[in-house]
């Protein structure tokens, strides 16, 4: 009986908190996209000097002088004041690991990527120009053989204007095929290998309440069930919820720990649009 019960405690924290990975594997992608860094900030000062260039043109000395632009200039890259801070947060934040990446697709959500991948779709993702992403944690007490808990990650990315719109506009399209899809796979158990299924039903429940264009999405799942017994090897957990910003050519993607609510997300993610405003174009 305690095994069974050890095994279930382990089924429940692998549907809840499957999106936190420990600092070390943060850091060693960081390590992984270094090089990327150094491209992204190549990239940038090569169109600093593709502007300068511009400016420097010589003009014929017969032509009128023309008007100096009073435009803002364009932004290019995403700086840690565009993210959440950690003051932002109802919860107490410890660790704030922080990356970037240069010409990375934009991930909503794992499961929602393999659930229209498995029934022959693309994953439907759009390509980003810039990124720069988070993870919040805060430590366990010393006393607790466990990795630090993650609170909240944050991916913004910097997009073509066009496509950050499109990808508000295809959210229903995106998670129609999956609003009821079965997901069935291996799992071994004290009493052996079982097939296990389990129903996720995703739906975007919520938009427009941040920035020029919010929108929250959620996965209602249920707990696996044993093919042959039909038998839950645990309660239903409570809904994986993410939240996605548009603010300009950005775009933010939140995703909160375990047992966040919707309301709490919400006023993150209107924080969360708040902070964008130092990255997008055109300015707020």
């Amino acid at each position: 009986m305690h095994d069974d019960l050890t095994f279930v405690e382990q089924v429940q924290r692998d549907l809840q908190d499957v999106r936190w990975p420990g600092p070390e594997e943060i850091r060693a992608q960081a390590r992984r996209r270094s090089q990327r860094k150094i491209v992204a900030a190549t990239a940038v000062l090569a169109l600093a000097g593709v502007a300068g260039v511009a400016v420097a043109a010589p003009r014929n000395s017969s032509s009128p002088a023309l008007p100096v632009a009073s435009a803002s200039p364009t932004r290019h890259e995403i700086t840690t004041d565009a993210l959440l801070q950690p003051t932002d947060l109802p919860q107490q934040v410890d660790v704030r690991l922080t990356d970037s990446g240069l010409g990375e697709p934009v991930q909503l959500d794992y499961e929602l990527d393999y659930c229209r991948t498995s029934q022959g779709r693309s994953d439907g993702r759009k390509m980003s120009i810039l990124s720069r992403s988070q993870t919040l944690m805060h430590k366990q007490s010393p006393s607790v053989a466990t990795q630090s808990k993650g609170v909240l990650t944050q991916d913004l990315f910097r997009m073509v204007p066009e496509a950050a719109t499109q990808l508000f506009a295809e959210l229903d399209e995106l998670v129609e095929p999956c609003t009821e899809w079965r997901s069935v796979g291996q799992v071994k158990t004290p009493a052996g290998i079982r097939t296990m299924e389990a129903v996720h039903r995703w739906a975007v429940v919520q938009r427009g309440f941040a920035g020029d264009d919010a929108a929250i999405l959620r996965d209602s799942l249920t707990a696996p069930r044993d093919v042959q017994t039909g038998q839950p090897l645990a309660d239903d957990p409570s809904p994986m919820l993410l939240a996605v910003v548009r603010v300009g050519d950005t775009v933010s993607v939140l995703r909160p720990g375990a047992g966040g609510t919707e309301a709490e997300l919400v006023q993150l993610a209107v924080a969360a649009a708040a902070r964008m405003c130092a990255a997008a174009n055109p300015p707020c």
